[in-house]
């Protein structure tokens, strides 16, 4: 493989894996870590995620506890967790936080298929623009005394080859996503 393919299948990597964390902090309706894990707030002069301030965990499918390891931030992570956008309402249960997740209504539940679709098609436009970018190298190489037209032929083939598992990969994790917040 040479180096453009191996720098775009690693663009392509991050992407998926952008999208895959994009796709974690979506309500489902189910509580969980990943919902929180990591949202940024304001602590010691500094922003930083829950999960590097706190143990975080779901003892039921309605409830998300954080029990910070230093209890003077107890009220930072509250005032963070409840200003975020993902409106939660925590609750401060003696030195630990809890966040109730409310069942989705059915219209709730399409907003957020349609949320995730857009977020999707957004992810899907980035990998077909860092394809572009390097169509156009690997095209540059034309005339080069030590690349042939079948190695720039060969190399288009496998950038398609690599956009299209990309895609494919988005495509996936959005179809279980749908499943999840369409489960009642």
């Amino acid at each position: 493989m040479n180096q453009y393919l191996q720098q775009f299948q690693e663009k392509c990597d991050k992407i998926n894996n952008l999208f895959n964390r994009d796709l974690a902090t979506v309500k489902t309706g189910r509580a969980k870590p990943s919902l929180v894990e990591n949202l940024k707030v304001n602590v010691y002069q500094s922003w930083m995620e829950v999960r590097e301030l706190a143990s975080i965990s779901a003892p039921d499918a309605q409830t998300i506890v954080i029990t910070p390891w230093d209890k003077t931030i107890l009220k930072d992570l509250v005032r963070g967790i409840a200003e975020s956008d993902l409106k939660l309402n925590p609750n401060v249960s003696g030195e630990i936080i809890r966040i109730n997740i409310p069942a989705l209504t059915e219209e709730t539940r399409k907003d957020l298929v349609k949320l995730i679709n857009q977020k999707a098609e957004s992810h899907r436009a980035m990998v077909r623009a860092e394809r572009s970018r390097f169509k156009k190298d690997i095209e540059d190489q034309k005339g080069a005394t030590d690349i042939s037209e079948d190695d720039i032929k060969n190399d288009l083939l496998q950038l398609q080859k690599i956009t299209d598992k990309s895609v494919e990969n988005i495509d996936n994790a959005i179809k279980e996503k749908e499943e999840e917040i369409m489960k009642v």
